[in-house]
């Protein structure tokens, strides 16, 4: 299935699927895992998009990682086992999975999307990450899903732990603050701009009615990270 999408000549699934290792049964579930619901809006005779498998491959994931951790980490405690599985499974890092498999290149996306630079959104990247791992679990099962995630997960952790990666700035933030009595800190989406494909939100974080810090991303958690990065500095909180 050699096809042209805006500029990019579009990779054959299973020949991509097979440079990673794996053989699917059932190539339509493949196909199912890369598109993008945009894809759909111009192309309706595609079946479905790869919501649902998103959606699955989530949560195989969550499973996956916190077993492999309590494997792997057998004297850590349930508090450091909890940051890095939430730092393994959020979205820049499954993004950063993405990269190294190259995911961007075989996604099916509508144009707009395409040329908007959807192939280098995190957001998309993990999403697309989630339904492959999905797909590969329902046709190919659990012990393939390891085998394919583990190698990812262990250079992952090193650079993690390495790098002290595993604290999220909203914990963070949302720690400090309690601990001074100030109370939960609130996030509010101030504006948000771009076509639908490409959208931008700015959004800003206080503490007790007062702005410390805000951030824009291409979603809200995102722009949310980055207001309590921002945060974090101005009140210079250890992280």
């Amino acid at each position: 299935m050699e096809q042209n999408q805006g500029e990019l000549r579009q990779v054959d699934p299973q020949e991509y699927a097979q440079r990673l290792g794996i053989n699917f049964m059932d190539p339509l579930i493949l196909t199912r895992a890369l598109t993008h619901r945009s894809y759909m809006n111009e192309h309706p005779e595609s079946l479905e998009d790869n919501e649902r498998l998103e959606f699955l491959g989530d949560a195989v994931l969550d499973f996956l990682v916190g077993a492999w951790l309590y494997n792997r980490f057998p004297e850590m405690p349930e508090g450091n086992l909890t940051r890095l599985r939430s730092a393994l499974v959020r979205t820049e890092n499954l993004a950063d999975f993405a990269v190294s498999i190259q995911l961007g290149k075989v996604m099916l996306l509508g144009r707009g999307e395409s040329e908007g630079g959807g192939r280098d959104r995190p957001a998309l990247l993990c999403a697309t990450f989630e339904a492959l791992i999905g797909a590969i679990y329902i046709d190919q099962g659990i012990q393939k899903v390891k085998k394919f995630i583990e190698p990812m997960l262990e250079k992952a952790t090193q650079k993690i732990l390495h790098g002290n990666k595993d604290r999220d700035p909203k914990s963070t933030l949302q720690e400090w603050a309690q601990s001074q009595g100030l109370g939960t800190p609130f996030y509010k989406t101030i504006s948000s701009y771009g076509p639908d494909h490409a959208k931008s939100f700015i959004i800003e974080v206080y503490i007790e009615n007062v702005v410390y810090g805000s951030g824009i991303g291409h979603s809200k958690q995102a722009a949310a990270k980055l207001a309590a990065e921002q945060a974090i500095k101005s009140l210079k909180i250890n992280y």
